[in-house]
């Protein structure tokens, strides 16, 4: 049954006549708690907090001086004490609230300024089940959310960037805040709990292996707000989860203007790609145009890796995103500032390299620490009208499948390197995809089409017109190996490859026609496995 409200009107300003503060991060607590006591505010406070305050010289009074009641069980318990929920919830201007008040001793707080345990810090640094476990807040959310259900009469602050603004209403305001403020501030502290009991129930799914938990939320910290999303009449804003992955989210910007919607997302796509090439097996290069590789490739050399890759498809990686497996040197930088690029993300710059890029002043530069491990666990999410779709991250790797020769002629070692490397690509290309691959090199990429054949067509059109504007005497596809990232519905798809001059296929297998598929495949002698493992992208 809903509770009745007494339709008591809120106030538009209340004053700040007494503040309870209890912070696990310190930043600013100091400086605001002397602002608030030079306007005559009492200050109430906890353990460390309490402590912190007191050495700066400022009166302040423990918490358990009012509730006449010490902390105990290791500061678990404290504040979830009737004193400190009855001054948080109490509506002044209710007669039975103001009785209950008076003949239980209690005083009003009209401002809470809390910050919670660092749980999402803790997580996102690998700790243990016990470590993590208690760096979950109790208290603290308690607090908050009981300050934010009365905001009528109760400023509650959980963000120490929100601190100079608390200081300059009040300054305006004469020490109140008015109602509108409050509010506010009650909306972001609901979202702040919400998104903090989000991080804790989805480290438990992943702690305890729940793959479908019955209630699934997802949350994040705004990072920042967006100029617009995927069009300019959209609006964005970019939310981080605390996932300890390293990628666009957790990279430092070293240079140029903010990102957009359309490069966040691009950005991801590529480093998540990249991160399938670890930096022991030498440089690697992606370059990504609309969500999808146009081209991709190893070599010697960081610099040759961008090169072979730019060579797959230059037209395409105009204005497009740079993804490095490697520290990125000055040689390597020197070649990619020839090409209108969007972003370059690497794992390390040398200062060399950071100089050369300099000179482009828009060209963003972002760096991660690290890369994405394609094997780890994780969530994705899409949402649909009035619903999420959240699934485990595909984290298959084709170094872990057992392969299944499925025609008679087996590919020869180098062929099923290039196999291996087409596939890898392929799984990060949008369905259907197509992917020829030659000497640790795309050499044509079709993606996203409703017809598998139409992407083996235009994959081997891209090889050609890459041919032509490199100057070879023929495209890469001849001699290649192809990856079909799911089955070939028909042998037509197959067909189209041979005809590029592809010799070894890999797909997953699994369609009512494989037969057919594979006896194509021994009529031209070409080699081809099964990975009985799909890799759509939608």
């Amino acid at each position: 049954m809903a509770v009745a409200s007494k339709k008591i009107p809120a106030p538009d300003r209340v004053r700040i006549r007494t503040a309870l503060l209890s912070v696990s991060d310190k930043t600013g607590i100091i400086e605001l708690a002397k602002a608030l006591s030079n306007k005559g505010v009492k200050l109430l406070s906890t353990g460390g907090t309490h402590k912190a305050i007191a050495a700066a010289g400022l009166a302040v009074t423990d918490v358990s001086d009012v509730t006449g009641f010490p902390e105990i069980m290791d500061g678990r318990v404290k504040t979830l004490h009737p004193t400190v929920h009855g001054g948080l919830l109490a509506i002044r201007d209710d007669a039975e609230h103001q009785t209950a008040m008076k003949e239980h001793g209690i005083e009003g707080i009209d401002l809470a300024v809390i910050n919670l345990y660092p749980f999402e810090e803790v997580r996102a640094a690998g700790g243990d089940y016990p470590t993590t476990v208690e760096n979950i807040d109790i208290g603290g959310p308690a607090m908050i959310r009981a300050s934010a259900k009365n905001h009528a009469y109760v400023a509650i602050v959980t963000d120490p960037s929100d601190y100079a603004e608390l200081v300059a209403a009040l300054d305006t305001n004469n020490g109140e805040t008015e109602y509108a403020f409050r509010q506010k501030l009650a909306a972001k502290a609901y979202a702040r709990t919400a998104a903090y009991d989000t991080a804790i129930s989805n480290w438990f799914a992943e702690a305890l292996n729940i793959a479908t938990p019955q209630y699934r939320t997802i949350g994040g910290i705004l990072r920042e707000e967006m100029r617009y999303g995927e069009n300019p009449h959209q609006t964005a804003g970019f939310y981080v989860t605390g996932e300890n992955r390293p990628g666009v989210a957790t990279a430092t910007l070293l240079q140029g203007k903010q990102l957009s919607y359309n490069n966040i997302n691009d950005t991801d796509g590529a480093f998540e790609l990249i991160g399938e090439f670890s930096a022991e097996k030498g440089p690697a290069c992606a370059i990504i145009k609309h969500a999808n590789p146009c081209g991709v490739a190893t070599g010697p050399t960081l610099k040759d890796a961008y090169l072979r890759a730019l060579a797959c498809d230059s037209t395409s990686a105009f204005g497009g995103i740079i993804a490095l497996n490697q520290l990125l040197d000055a040689e390597t930088a020197e070649e990619i500032v020839k090409l209108f690029t969007e972003v370059i993300i690497a794992p390390e710059v040398t200062e060399e390299a950071k100089a050369v890029i300099a000179a482009k002043k828009n060209l963003r530069l972002l760096v991660t620490g690290g890369l994405p491990d394609p094997r780890s666990r994780g969530i994705t999410a899409k949402t649909v009208a009035g619903g999420l779709l959240v699934q485990s991250r595909d984290n298959g790797v084709i170094d872990d499948i057992e392969l299944k020769v499925v025609t008679k002629r087996a590919p020869t070692a180098t062929e099923l390197a290039d196999l291996k490397f087409a596939y890898t690509v392929a799984k990060h290309v949008k369905s259907n995809a197509i992917v020829y691959a030659k000497d640790g090199q795309t050499a044509g990429i079709g993606a996203g089409q409703m017809s598998r054949v139409d992407s083996a067509r235009i994959a081997a059109i891209k090889a050609e017109d890459a041919a032509k504007a490199m100057g070879w005497a023929q495209p890469l596809t001849k001699g290649s190996a192809v990856a079909s990232e799911a089955f070939f519905p028909f042998a037509d798809g197959l067909l189209s490859a041979i005809a590029a001059g592809a010799t070894a296929v890999v797909q997953p297998g699994g369609s009512m026609r494989d037969a057919e598929v594979i006896a194509a495949a021994d009529e031209h002698n070409v080699a081809m496995i099964f990975t009985g493992m799909r890799h759509f992208r939608h």
